[in-house]
């Protein structure tokens, strides 16, 4: 899929409306999917496949990653306060698998994530999915599926949240990485 031309600016993020338009590109996308499977990155992949599954139905398929360990900068920013166990109850071998991230920026943690999930098996295939893509790749990789095109300025990340109710909101906060 080829994202949109206008970038859009990031005080006019409605992270609501951006995942109702990743939505409609999901559903379109794994219409004739073999054995469809979603995998979200943690956390806020995680989040937007756990509520893409559920809109889907394919609860009983969604699996949530955390790559910290698969990280190629592991040994420069150590982990996070808070690691989450890897969870995916469904056999990857053979699937078609949507993975799913909150914002695609250099590619790093995409890279990571698929070589974790090709410690759970060889899938068919891997799509990739983000709510908003910022652009500035240090890897060769695209989304299949992405809701915005944003510029962020240096410095600054977009940082998905989610409220108690499951309502997503996009913030840009100064970058602490």
């Amino acid at each position: 899929m080829s994202l949109p031309t206008n970038s859009t600016a990031p005080s006019a993020l409605d992270a609501e409306a951006l995942y109702a338009e990743l939505l409609q590109q999901v559903k379109a996308g794994l219409a004739d999917a073999h054995e469809p499977a979603i995998v979200g990155i943690h956390s806020g992949g995680a989040w937007l496949a756990e509520r893409l599954a559920a809109d889907l139905g394919l609860s009983a398929r969604c699996g949530v990653l955390d790559v910290s360990f698969y990280r190629d900068d592991f040994a420069k920013k150590g982990l996070p306060a808070e690691v989450k166990p890897t969870q995916i109850g469904f056999d990857v071998a053979g699937a078609t698998l949507l993975l799913v991230d909150d914002v695609l920026y250099t590619g790093r943690t995409t890279r990571a994530a698929i070589n974790e999930l090709f410690d759970y098996g060889r899938p068919a295939k891997i799509m990739l999915a983000a709510l908003v893509d910022r652009g500035e790749r240090q890897l060769p990789v695209a989304a299949d599926f992405v809701a915005a095109k944003v510029a962020v300025p240096a410095g600054q990340a977009l940082v998905l949240k989610r409220t108690e109710a499951g309502q997503f909101t996009l913030t840009i906060e100064n970058d602490h990485a």
